[in-house]
């Protein structure tokens, strides 16, 4: 009796949505990037583009030409603004917001976020020679704070909530409310503590400035944006950061930002991982409070 002969079965090809299909149509990716926020997402002196969530998008460009099998790639980048990024990102100029934008559930109801890549809370920076030392001296002053942030949420919250009858200046940037502070014009720039720490160190005589001791917030991770509703992306873009960090790459990544110079000018955070941070990065989960 003839055996029946059992042909092979052909491999389904993937086939792609959302996000992964629209790089793989275009052969582009665009990345949202600030023009100065170090050391997240800035530019260099020359023009380019660089920072630690600048370094972190760029290796999940390289997984996501694994794995579309397309290293012709190209990265596009895109200036992504406080008050521009989430619309950026949910009408698809933007795939990946890659700066410092805090997650928070409100947020989440425009887009989603990745794991964690820092965590910090909001502060004050003030010219030292004001003596501002808590939130109650700035009663009946100007304070700026960079629009869609949820910096200057936090300030108007306890502005009401404390009667401080602060006139709270909404800014296009936090490059803006920073240099209004350093002229003058008003009397403190609200927004996170490392952002502040940042802009003072560049700053040719940070002795001038006072980066606040209190806080208007607990700590909150920064995580990248991306668009809702588009599962493969997420999971291929988190399956990234979670490589990345176990690998232990992660250690020398955060080190080159935070606690070596920098430029354009070289300054130096000094600021070693913390254990909260190196927990995250250890175990990295989705942040959902």
């Amino acid at each position: 009796m003839a055996m029946a002969m059992t042909l092979p079965v052909a491999a389904q090809p993937t086939v792609l949505s959302g996000t992964l299909a629209k790089i793989a149509d275009t052969g582009v990716i665009a990345i949202g990037y600030r023009q100065g926020e170090p050391p997240f997402s800035f530019e260099d002196a020359d023009g380019s583009v660089i920072g630690f969530s600048i370094d972190l998008c760029r290796r999940i460009v390289d997984r996501i030409r694994t794995e579309l099998d397309r290293e012709d790639i190209i990265v596009t980048y895109v200036v992504a603004t406080p008050a521009t990024r989430f619309i950026l990102v949910k009408t698809g100029a933007i795939d990946l917001e890659c700066a410092a934008t805090t997650n928070n559930a409100e947020r989440r109801e425009m887009v989603e976020f990745s794991f964690p890549h820092f965590l910090t809370a909001t502060h004050v920076m003030t010219r030292r020679a004001d003596n501002i030392e808590s939130l109650q001296d700035l009663a009946g002053h100007t304070v700026a704070a960079a629009s869609g942030t949820v910096n200057i949420e936090q300030l108007n919250a306890l502005n009401r909530e404390q009667n401080l009858n602060i006139a709270v200046l909404p800014t296009k940037s936090t490059a803006e409310a920073f240099d209004m502070v350093v002229a003058g014009r008003v009397s403190a720039f609200v927004t996170d503590g490392i952002l502040l720490a940042a802009k003072i160190a560049e700053m040719p005589d940070p002795t001038l400035y006072a980066l606040s001791t209190y806080t208007l917030s607990r700590p909150e991770p920064y995580g990248l944006l991306l668009r809702r509703d588009d599962a493969a992306f997420k999971s291929l873009v988190n399956d990234s950061l979670r490589a990345f960090y176990g690998s232990g790459d992660i250690n020398a990544l955060y080190a080159k930002w935070f606690t070596a110079p920098i430029p354009p000018s070289g300054i130096n955070l000094n600021l070693p991982m913390s254990d909260d941070m190196a927990e995250a990065f250890r175990e990295p989960v989705e942040y959902l409070q």
